[in-house]
């Protein structure tokens, strides 16, 4: 079994697609891998071309092709300096650029340097402009053989349909609570002792991730958590009609736009759940969110959906965070009953 699916086990069967794809001839030019953010969609990508790349391939796993970590090739990539490996993300302007993409097709035409292929990879493939998409497009339709497109997507965020056409899809299933919890158990074990979060931010950091592990690590390290449970209160209090808007909306600015969306996306997302009989996925936030699903209709938490989404679309024009969570904010206030709102 490879690192990637031991150490990742909800990977195993995408993973395995690919020996099995690999093996009979019959790996496609273009992958859409598609996943929860989080879910390791990125490593998983990684390995792949770690085994594309390699020489020698052996044949563990019952046969199965798996990197041999040894020829030259793997040394290169293992030492972040293979040339025939190529990876294009997003830039400041949270959008992968018409610029990366004219890169990625200079490179895509050129012969390999070291290696057998050449191996692209596109991390949010679902945040190319229209440009970069267009651009990405005219290299999708002429497939050349030795190389393979690894685009990752994440789940609810759409990639062209022209694009996605061109490509065959991969899932990366979000773990089991269980999986999902062994994993960020293990991992922070691999941290200093002074630094490991205590068993009660684990949990909550699986909780606000969706068990989304890696996201969940980020979370349970990093300086989410507090920011989210300020800006989680003072959401409750301005509801209520204790503080007017501007003071809410300060404690979503030091989240930032991405990190204030992801919160009232997943909050709209479990009022529609809450509406449709369904339960929260932020166990915290349910007692308020259930109170405005019993009186609201259904409706109501798809148009703050669409509310969000067009929040993350300004964002690619530098939208102010504390103007879009204001924004947010006095619609979802608008669900409460008129008694209870601000003035």
């Amino acid at each position: 079994m490879t690192d990637i699916a031991n150490s990742m086990p909800w990977h195993r069967r995408a993973w395995s697609a690919v020996q099995n794809r690999l093996s009979e001839g019959r790996l496609p030019h273009a992958l859409i891998i598609i996943g929860e953010r989080g879910v390791g969609k990125r490593a998983w990508a990684e390995a792949v071309a770690g085994l594309l790349l390699c020489d020698n391939p052996t044949g563990q796993e019952s046969g199965k092709p798996v990197a041999c970590g040894r020829c030259k090739q793997c040394e290169l990539y293992a030492a972040s300096s293979h040339p025939d490996a190529r990876f294009y993300s997003p830039e400041k302007s949270r959008m992968v650029k018409v610029d990366q993409i004219r890169a990625l097709s200079t490179f895509a035409v050129a012969s390999p340097q070291v290696a057998r292929r050449k191996i692209a990879i596109i991390d949010r493939a679902d945040q190319l402009n229209i440009n970069a998409a267009n651009a990405l497009l005219k290299t999708l339709e002429e497939p050349l053989p030795d190389l393979t497109l690894l685009l990752l997507q994440e789940s609810g965020r759409p990639v062209l349909p022209t694009i996605r056409s061109r490509c065959q899809t991969l899932t990366i299933p979000t773990p089991d609570p269980e999986a999902a919890t062994t994993w960020l158990a293990e991992s922070v074990q691999r941290l200093d002792e002074a630094n490991r979060p205590p068993a009660d931010v684990l949990a909550k950091a699986l909780m606000l991730s969706g068990n989304a592990p890696r996201l969940a690590l980020e979370y349970a390290t990093g300086d989410f958590i507090a920011q989210r449970d300020d800006a989680f209160a003072r959401f409750k209090q301005f509801m209520k009609g204790q503080i007017p808007v501007a003071e809410a909306a300060k404690a979503f600015k030091t989240l930032g736009l991405e990190g204030s969306l992801w919160l009232f996306e997943g909050w709209a997302a479990d009022l529609a759940r809450l509406s449709s009989g369904g339960s929260a996925h932020d166990r915290e936030a349910e007692e308020m969110l259930g109170y405005l699903a019993r009186t609201n209709p259904a409706w109501r938490a798809h148009e703050l959906l669409d509310m969000v989404k067009d929040s993350r679309e300004a964002g690619v024009y530098n939208a102010n965070p504390e103007l879009e969570a204001s924004r947010l904010l006095i619609a979802w206030q608008k669900l409460m009953p008129v008694k209870r709102r601000v003035g």
